[in-house]
């Protein structure tokens, strides 16, 4: 297995990567008032092609909500209508609907 393939980014799509991070923040006892936007933008040098904005950050919070969103955008890319054919489908959690809640 070659390291490009252990470094690949996987695809998804906003509401999907949204789905993610407000479960990760929601599973930390310290995170889970913790509000958050997240932002299509254009591909940096790192490859990364969004961005979220934290809000109402308690600051106890701070070190540990940022460190989860840092492992969440190392591990996905957002997924342009280009990329359909290497889509990777997720399965929606049924505990909770993050895509139906407002997050800032």
């Amino acid at each position: 297995m070659g390291l490009d393939i252990l470094l690949r980014k996987t695809p998804a799509t906003l509401d999907e990567i949204t789905i993610r991070v407000g479960h990760a923040l929601q599973r930390h006892p310290l995170c889970r008032n913790v509000q958050f936007e997240i932002v299509s933008v254009p591909r940096t040098a790192r490859g990364g092609n969004w961005t979220i904005s934290l809000h109402s950050v308690e600051p106890e919070a701070l070190w540990e909500a940022s460190d989860i969103v840092s492992d969440i955008q190392a591990a996905y890319q957002l997924q342009s209508d280009a990329d359909e054919s290497a889509f990777l489908p997720f399965a929606h959690p049924q505990s909770a609907d993050f895509s139906q809640r407002r997050h800032g």
